[in-house]
């Protein structure tokens, strides 16, 4: 008999949405009270009446105050408690009210969040709001110290998620209706035929006016329609999961509104990267992106539809089985991560480029860091064959390929062990690794090398075959310390005995030469 309840207060609630919304649209109409589309943000291109929350706000208090009535008046089952029940229809009506005036008017954001958050604390001295949170908590009740803050924000959050997805025809209604599937279900754990009753009502209301706000729309919600079924989304989930003991009283509802919940942390990160106003409109929301992309707005709608459906779908195996919350939030993290990724931020691109430029950075400190403790080694180089393992050494750890010596002084080799280098045509020595020898150099950089008496020694070229990694080294590195140490380590390698230090004269410098068409380094 319960469930006959249920399905006669959801066709009332469809009915009565349906003949009001059409009211409503046509006394809009019919009086001038349309929104044109005055904002480079705005989709629409004409005159639409903005008042759909008149008929929604209208068809659910009935439904829910004839509901509660019949319920009260029956004792068929437990109903909310008077002062709860109260604290949710009052704040739901300064939320309605507010969005109205809105509507007609304007208020300020600061304005907005101050009188919502005056609903959350009606409604939080009324008994409905966030009372655990195990994270805080581990499962004991919350204070209102914490408890107030966590309710106020809650609220905040949902109420203005709602208003901001509610950008194309029959978005902000459509994703809305398939949370209140979730919550509808969440309710039924912790039987209260009123609150069942009042998500039912709200459903109903919702999909009546669907018929005429899905595209193309002849009634938009505004914000006296957006923010009341956000309000009461919010609401009605903290009121059917308040008894539950665990993480996914506060798991479910957050899953279950993500899409809304995605868009405006979306919204908030671009806005501070790009150092634009937080609470300023853009055109870089998530159905402003699908357009980008070629999308239509009923494209874009079904597609954000079947989003909201997976967050909805992903909460009820929640709901199912507590165990299974890592692996959804993990199914969840990865599947933002790529949607982001594939919508095409620029604010995220960039922020990513820091991330990569900061680990380049790092990467280029541990490069030039070889680099130096290079040239120590070749300061206290005698040695032609370890000259050889030191630039193999420092060269293949920094990014390149290969080396090309070509000397000047006729005893280089002189009783040198050179199984290691193999001669070119042109008479130098070259030494490739990982099997690149085969290959040709697309790019190399020739150091030129000279003596204390300014008397060439012949020079090397470093070899690279590939860009696929940038080249993370300081090359006024490399041509000024590691070029006069290589110079010294090869004149000790000939001559058998240390050398004086090479210092060049004033105004002197060894020529880094390019031979190719970039470089990259830091």
């Amino acid at each position: 008999m319960i469930a006959s309840a249920y399905l006669l207060c959801f066709l009332v609630s469809v009915a009565l949405s349906l003949f009001l919304t059409r009211s409503v649209r046509n006394y809009a109409n019919a009086r001038g009270w349309v929104a044109t589309p005055e904002l480079d943000r705005h989709v629409h291109t004409k005159s639409v009446p903005r008042l759909g929350g008149v008929a929604i706000f209208g068809s659910f208090m009935v439904v829910a105050g004839v509901a509660a009535s019949l319920l009260k008046l029956t004792g068929f089952a437990p109903v909310l408690p008077t002062r709860m029940a109260g604290s949710i229809f009052a704040s739901a009506l300064i939320i309605f009210l507010l969005g109205l005036y809105d509507d007609v008017r304007f208020v300020g954001p600061y304005w907005k969040f101050a009188i919502q958050s005056l609903a959350a604390v009606i409604l939080y001295t009324g008994g409905v709001g966030v009372h655990r949170f195990d994270l805080l908590s581990s499962g004991r009740t919350l204070g209102a110290v914490a408890g107030l803050p966590l309710t106020i924000f809650w609220v905040l959050l949902i109420t203005n998620a709602f208003n901001l997805i509610d950008g194309l025809d029959g978005l902000a209604a459509g994703s809305a209706w398939f949370s209140t599937v979730v919550v509808f279900v969440t309710s039924l754990r912790e039987p209260n035929a009123m609150v069942t009753l009042l998500v039912i009502a709200l459903a109903g209301a919702i999909l009546g006016f669907l018929r005429y706000n899905f595209h193309p729309a002849s009634i938009f919600l505004g914000d006296s329609g957006s923010m009341f079924i956000g309000f009461m989304l919010a609401a009605l989930a903290l009121t059917g999961s308040d008894k539950a003991p665990t993480m996914i009283a506060v798991t479910i509802p957050v899953v279950a509104f993500g899409f809304p919940i995605l868009d405006v942390a979306l919204a908030v990160s671009r806005r501070f990267l790009s150092g634009k106003p937080l609470f300023r409109g853009d055109r870089d929301h998530i159905h402003h992106k699908l357009l980008q992309r070629g999308l239509t707005q009923r494209g874009a709608v079904l597609v954000l539809y079947g989003v909201t459906s997976c967050f909805a779908l992903l909460s009820l195996v929640l709901l199912h089985d507590a165990a299974m919350i890592a692996v959804v939030l993990a199914v969840i993290g990865i599947g933002i991560v790529l949607g982001v990724q594939h919508l095409g931020y620029a604010e995220f691109s960039e922020l990513q480029g820091v991330l990569r430029r900061t680990a380049e950075r790092k990467r280029a400190i541990a490069n030039n860091v070889e680099v130096r403790h290079a040239v120590e080694a070749l300061n206290a180089c005698k040695d032609f064959r370890l000259l050889c393992g030191i630039l193999k050494n420092t060269l293949e750890a920094i990014g390149f390929d290969g080396f090309r010596l070509w000397s000047d002084l006729p005893e280089t080799t002189s009783g040198a062990p050179l199984a290691m280098l193999e001669r070119t045509a042109a008479d130098s020595m070259q030494f490739h690794w990982d099997d690149a020898g085969d290959n040709e150099s697309v790019w190399e950089l020739r150091l030129d090398l000279y003596s204390g008496t300014h008397h060439r020694l012949g020079h090397i070229s470093l070899l690279r075959q590939r860009f696929d990694n940038p080249l993370l080294v300081d090359l006024n590195l490399l041509s000024r310390e590691f070029r006069m140490a290589l110079s010294n380590a090869l004149l000790r390698s000939v001559n058998g005995h240390a050398s004086a230090a090479l210092v060049p004269r004033p105004g002197t410098r060894a020529a880094a030469v390019k031979v190719a068409s970039a470089a990259s380094s830091d």
